[in-house]
């Protein structure tokens, strides 16, 4: 038995169909979505290109990522920096992450939140000014892991993108991201710690199962997606 449709499109047919799933949803607090992959699946981009639509229909938006949810450096990399375990046990404060943006903004939740725990630019803990969320307000939190047991159940809808892991060392390379930045310290980083650490996660958490809708992200204009039966029927409405 099928638990999914397929389909494929353009980008901006992409946009609109994820867009129109997060406008379906009717709930009485803000609409927490969560945009997961492996890393340089486009994750980010495709969480602004939703918020720029969204934000054209006039909803208000809240943008996040598990960058701004890091742990100091020297804990990340307290087991290597080429640790896979570190990268997957050691690198996000998830406590933090509920505390301070998903459980407000949850069921029973304040809506007073805070976007971010870590500044990257100084490698130090980070207290931005909280805010008030309207309770329509959608967030987009973008980032690794986000399917994991500790915050599978903080999401109201559950985004998979997904990417062969060569494609993600091809994409790497282009953009020129690693710790030191060269070609040679991009590729141990993705071959040592970022593609063992989500081999890792694969067979620990099945974030794919889990997810309401998957999207297929090689073919960048070309993508493909996949909306999940359960996703209909818990969103409480057609996609």
């Amino acid at each position: 038995m099928r638990e999914a449709a397929m389909d494929q499109g353009t980008r901006g047919e992409l946009i609109s169909r994820l867009a129109e799933a997060i406008t379906s949803v009717t709930i009485a607090h803000p609409l927490r979505v969560a945009i997961d992959g492996p890393p340089a699946a486009g994750k980010t981009t495709l969480a602004d290109e939703l918020a720029v639509v969204l934000r054209a229909q006039d909803r208000d938006v809240i943008r996040a990522s598990i960058d701004d949810f890091l742990v100091p450096r020297a804990q990340r990399y307290r087991r290597g920096q080429y640790s896979a375990e570190g990268c997957y046990f050691d690198a996000h404060d998830h406590a933090a992450l509920c505390r301070v943006l998903l459980d407000p903004l949850g069921p029973g939740g304040d809506r007073r939140f805070q976007h971010a725990v870590y500044d990257a630019d100084t490698d130090t803990p980070a207290s931005p000014p909280a805010a008030t969320a309207p309770a329509a307000a959608v967030l987009l939190f973008d980032g690794v892991f986000l399917l994991r047991p500790e915050l599978i159940d903080r999401w109201d809808l559950r985004i998979f993108v997904s990417v062969s892991f060569e494609e993600t060392v091809d994409r790497a390379r282009d953009r020129g991201t690693a710790p030191a930045g060269s070609p040679a310290d991009i590729e141990r980083s993705w071959r040592h710690r970022y593609i063992p650490a989500q081999q890792l996660y694969f067979a620990t958490a099945r974030p794919a199962d889990h997810a309401d809708i998957i999207v297929y992200n090689d073919e960048l204009h070309r993508p493909t997606w996949e909306v999940r039966d359960r996703a209909t029927r818990r969103l409480q409405g057609p996609l």
